[in-house]
């Protein structure tokens, strides 16, 4: 590898965050570094439980308990932006060196862009200009067009059929 790449995992379906999940394992047993950020979610599932017992890799979330975005009032949208922004910087400076054999994932950094939860400027910025053998992965529905161009690849998981639209909700070790 002589270049670090951008993925987007994005669509309407489940499963970017399992994909990210994917990469990240294959990562972590390649011997790279892997940093798995989560935005807007701060419910612990499965998954994440698994991660934090792999070696290489460093979960690093908020703890701000809140519901779907469209849930929120204007003070608590304040107060999860400034979280993300919080998360975001962190994961930014445990990066060191050339960040060869390093993997980045912003988990539904998307959806924290889209909603203006995230300073988005600050969000451009680093990926314009991240260590150049750094490999980023962004998930989360409807990417904003200048996401897009930084991209390298990009994914689209497109739902046919969700248990969600029958009302059942999300299950421990399945969507958990």
């Amino acid at each position: 590898m002589n270049k670090g790449l951008i993925h987007i995992y994005c669509g309407d379906g489940k499963g970017k965050t399992t994909a990210a999940l994917g990469l990240s394992i294959r990562a972590s047993g390649s011997g790279f570094g892997v940093y798995f950020i989560q935005f807007l979610k701060s419910v612990e599932t499965g998954e994440i439980n698994a991660l934090k017992n792999l070696k290489n890799i460093t979960v690093i979330r908020g703890n701000l308990p809140f519901g779907f975005t469209w849930q929120l009032n204007y003070e608590e949208k304040l107060e999860l932006k400034k979280e993300h922004n919080r998360l975001l910087k962190e994961g930014i400076s445990m990066l060191q060196g050339d960040c060869s054999q390093t993997l980045l994932v912003l988990d539904e950094i998307i959806g924290a862009y889209d909603y203006n939860l995230i300073d988005r400027q600050m969000v451009l910025d680093f990926l314009k200009n991240k260590p150049p053998m750094l490999e980023v992965v962004l998930t989360g529905r409807n990417p904003a067009q200048e996401l897009i161009e930084l991209a390298d690849y990009i994914s689209e998981i497109k739902k046919i059929k969700h248990p969600f639209d029958k009302g059942i909700k999300a299950r421990k070790g399945i969507e958990q």
